[in-house]
């Protein structure tokens, strides 16, 4: 199939798959993801997968050791790894969740069927033991038990091999966001019940609930004061009658304090826009209340998406990051009034770690360059982030001497060959209306004679691509195919189109998108004609690939401009708007769409001008694809 791939597009020269130079060298990189850390701060663990294969790491007094032996790329995700206080036993989820029919992912069709499950091993070595089938589970008050929500349902488990679970309370919604007062004695929730949820509080000695200023809204991501004697939740409007999901809308909200014994509340803040909504469901976490006295939250009434401090009574309401740019994710030291998060302000097309400290409210940047730094985390006196570069992918690493050096948590790839990439060029060009589009150019300017051009667009449409390897494993796997390609004697365009996030809430929240006239469609036609303006490009040879969205935008480019785009590759696109908007997880397809919209999504598809489409195409499309 890559092979396949690669003379689809503008017919590649076999003898350019040497051995030293193959496709395997690019995408063989090891990729490390998850993190955490022990009571003591002195031991940490995470996960790395090289080729598909999938293993949890322990670093403990500067030794690193492999604490899982999986061996084979089996589709099997690890997930939300947990230490115990004493740093004994890792837990982790090994699995995925089941789509709308009850199926868990298997895409190396094994014969028996996959369970999302919680696993332990100690840290000391040996096999791991499953413990019970769910996904999303805490250590509970004493260290020896778990609280697990199964099917919407909190039960409480011990720690130990196929241990027997009970369910601590019944309640009629399904319930999310759960967690342990500071004592222990009480659970605060979300009851979700469709189109409205409720904050509740389970008390364990009088086996009771208690519901915290209920109405007809969404109340949502409940956090405990450091004491436990309140709470603070972001509320949002409950949906209408015959409302619609809409990825481009927003709404106002509020913060809710309440009184976690007497119910008792006030709306310290309320948004004054409709800046409501991505906010709440991309960054992380969405809210939280520190022993500093601040509750931090995420809003974008500014433009971009922002971390914010407020006191509890509603006053002191500061900016963290102030600046164009985006933030997509905080931590905080638990011994100083510090908060560290990522965000590309300043370096518009990376990430970098910044510091923000709460007394002042200033804030500064901690990492700097060329390198990409995201998801800061804490461990101990210790700041750790993931970062990549143009050559080497995520890494878990130790922030050094205020962010000047890294000590790397490296785990080897054998194939993989960083010596083969090159530095990608930002560049920036407009569209026929104007709009200001980003993107990066891939393109060894050691190779003479002109090169076929190749536009890549990422999915979402709520991403972007950066100057390096990406924080996502999807990404990076396009963001290495895009250098392997270079390296083949391609001009590769990857275009951060309107739509996506990076540049402020108006940029991706552009009006006539997708279904409503597929407006960022002409940034990828002046993403064409820019790569035809260089002199190292063949004018004659533009092609198109890209997954999900960069599907549909490559279908889009060989129904309508057939005099511009000669080939493509579309990966699991959508192609008729109309459709979606009919036969979909949620009404509308997740863009709001009425019936009275569906000529107009029917004309921004790329099934509208079939009629023109003359290039060959290659489609590629998943047998377990939960969104297209």
């Amino acid at each position: 199939m890559k092979r396949i791939l690669l003379i689809l597009i503008l017919g590649v020269n076999s003898n350019v798959f040497s051995q030293q130079n193959n496709l395997e060298s690019y995408i063989s990189f090891p990729f490390s993801t998850g993190f955490t850390t022990d009571e003591s701060g002195k031991a940490i663990a995470w996960t790395t997968n090289v080729m598909g294969i999938r293993n949890i790491y322990l670093n403990n007094n500067s030794r690193t050791t492999q604490l899982t032996k999986y061996q084979a790329d089996d589709g099997q995700e690890i997930s939300n790894l947990t230490l115990t206080q004493d740093g004994k036993i890792l837990l982790f989820v090994r699995g995925g969740a089941p789509n709308v029919k009850g199926a868990n992912p298997n895409p190396a069709s094994l014969s028996e069927a996959q369970k999302m499950a919680i696993y332990g091993v100690n840290t000391s070595g040996g096999e791991p033991f499953l413990i019970a089938l769910g996904g999303n589970f805490k250590i509970a008050s004493g260290g020896n038990k778990l609280l697990i929500n199964k099917g919407g349902r909190i039960h409480e488990i011990l720690i130990q091999p196929n241990a027997s679970s009970n369910e601590l309370f019944y309640d009629r919604g399904a319930i999310s966001d759960f967690s342990e007062s500071p004592d222990g004695q009480e659970i605060l929730f979300t009851s979700e019940r469709g189109d409205h949820s409720f904050i509740g509080i389970y008390n364990r000695a009088s086996k009771s609930i208690r519901w915290i200023a209920p109405e007809i809204n969404h109340d949502q991501f409940p956090v405990w004061s450091p004491d436990g004697k309140q709470i603070a939740f972001i509320r949002m409007p409950g949906t209408k009658n015959g409302g619609l999901s809409n990825l481009t809308a927003g709404y106002r909200y509020e913060l809710i304090v309440a009184n976690a014994e007497t119910g008792d509340f006030s709306k310290i803040w309320t948004s004054p826009d409709p800046s409501g909504g991505f906010v709440h469901s991309y960054p992380h976490p969405a809210i939280s209340w520190n022993r500093f006295g601040k509750i931090l939250f995420f809003s974008e009434h500014t433009g971009w998406s922002h971390l914010w401090a407020i006191n509890p009574d509603g006053t002191g309401l500061t900016d963290l990051s102030p600046g164009d740019g985006e933030v997509e994710s905080f931590t905080e030291n638990k011994n100083e009034p510090v908060v560290y998060f990522d965000s590309n302000i300043g370096d518009i097309n990376r990430r970098h770690i910044w510091q923000a400290n709460l007394v002042s409210g200033k804030s500064t940047m901690i990492t700097k360059g060329e390198g990409i730094e995201m998801h800061p985390v804490t461990s101990g006196k210790d700041v750790y982030c993931f970062r990549s570069g143009y050559n080497f992918s995520r890494t878990l690493a130790r922030i050094d001497q205020d962010g000047k050096s890294f000590t790397d948590l490296k785990i080897s790839a054998d194939n993989f060959q960083s010596n083969l990439f090159i530095k990608p060029e930002a560049v920036v060009f407009k569209a026929a209306d104007g709009t200001t589009i980003h993107g990066q150019l891939f393109i060894n300017r050691n190779m003479k004679g002109k090169k076929p051009g190749l536009l890549y667009m990422h999915g979402g449409p709520t991403r972007q691509m950066l100057l390096g390897f990406h924080y996502s494993d999807y990404y990076s796997q396009c963001y290495a195919f895009n250098q392997f390609m270079a390296q083949q004697g391609y001009a590769v365009l990857s275009v951060n189109y309107r739509d996506g996030i990076g540049y402020g809430r108006k940029f991706r929240n552009a009006p006539d998108q997708g279904p409503r006239g597929a407006v960022e469609y002409q940034d990828i036609v002046a993403a064409g004609k820019y790569l035809q303006t260089l002199p190292e490009v063949n004018a004659e040879q533009i092609g198109l690939w890209g997954g999900s969205y960069g599907g549909y935008l490559t279908a889009m480019g060989l129904a309508r401009n057939p005099e511009l785009f000669k080939t493509g590759v579309d990966i699991h696109g959508v192609h008729n708007w109309a459709h979606r908007a009919k036969n979909f997880w949620y009404p509308g397809g997740w863009w709001g769409l009425t019936e009275q919209e569906l000529p107009l999504a029917y004309k921004s598809s790329p099934v509208y001008d079939l009629s023109g489409w003359r290039a060959p195409v290659l489609m590629i499309h998943g047998d377990d694809d939960r969104n297209v």
